[in-house]
């Protein structure tokens, strides 16, 4: 295990009402122990690939406490807590699906319930996160909890509850950071169902990427349509919405390692 820079605190078996529990971990950056100050908050999905090798998938982690520790050195972004919220394995794909858009289309349903073996369950994840995990960390930790101070990034499945969790509840979330996100999950028929219920734009943030090798190499298409999507909604390129494509990038936990600091820059910088 590398040595986590901060203060990484693991909630084991975090109970819930609406998903099975699982562990949820809050990272506080350097200096949070000394001050009073109050943080903003990144909650992000997949949480045991975020800080610890041992944990990630294929045995490389994120990296996120050395990215933020050395961004925040360099200025780029001010200190802020992150909350980690595993998976559940064999479960994630349910989980991460946006449900509305599949349970809208008879086609969609039909596909993802042969590729995942049951319905999604995201709307009920995503009440998790709302209603018992933001409620528990923001009484046990010193957070701005405010709209414009909460933020929600995953990678592939991860980018698209991301993007869900930003539609969803647009008065609890500013901005969703949505790396690598598995469009080919619902193809083009969830693309422009989530295209059309975009937030409205001035008081949120996207940041999207792809890489053009491996899983992600099938990405682009997609991705191409959604930012379609955005531009008609009213978005605006490298202001309230960005989307960046990485020459040679994988899908992996290695290739998002290298790139995290620029969507973390866009969200929060």
């Amino acid at each position: 295990m590398d040595q986590i820079i901060g203060n990484l605190n693991r909630h084991a078996n975090f109970p819930s009402q609406l998903v099975p529990p699982r562990h949820v971990d809050v990272w506080c950056p350097p200096g949070y122990g000394s001050s009073s100050s109050r943080y903003r908050v990144l909650y992000m999905h997949d949480g045991q690939n975020l800080f610890d090798p041992s944990t990630a998938y294929g045995g490389v982690d994120w990296g996120m406490d050395e990215a933020i520790v050395s961004m925040m050195s360099s200025g780029e972004i001010p200190g802020f807590i992150v909350v980690g919220i595993w998976n559940c394995g064999e479960k994630r794909w349910r989980e991460y699906m946006p449900q509305k858009a599949t349970e809208n289309n008879s086609v969609l349903m039909a596909t993802f319930i042969k590729t995942a073996g049951g319905e999604p369950w995201s709307d009920n994840y995503l009440r998790f996160l709302v209603e018992e995990v933001k409620p528990f960390v923001d009484e046990n930790y010193r957070t701005q909890t405010g709209q414009p101070d909460t933020f929600v990034m995953g990678s592939s499945m991860g980018g698209l509850i991301s993007l869900y969790a930003l539609e969803q509840y647009p008065h609890i979330f500013s901005g969703a950071g949505c790396v690598s996100t598995h469009w080919p999950a619902g193809k083009m028929r969830l693309v422009n169902s989530m295209g059309r219920n975009l937030p409205a734009p001035g008081q949120h943030k996207l940041y999207f990427d792809f890489g053009t090798t491996t899983l992600d190499a099938q990405y682009e298409k997609y991705q191409l349509r959604m930012d379609a999507h955005l531009r008609n909604a009213g978005y605006r390129s490298g202001v309230d919405w960005l989307t960046r494509k990485f020459e040679g990038a994988a899908h992996n936990e290695a290739s998002w390692r290298e790139r995290v600091n620029i969507p973390l820059k866009f969200l929060l910088g």
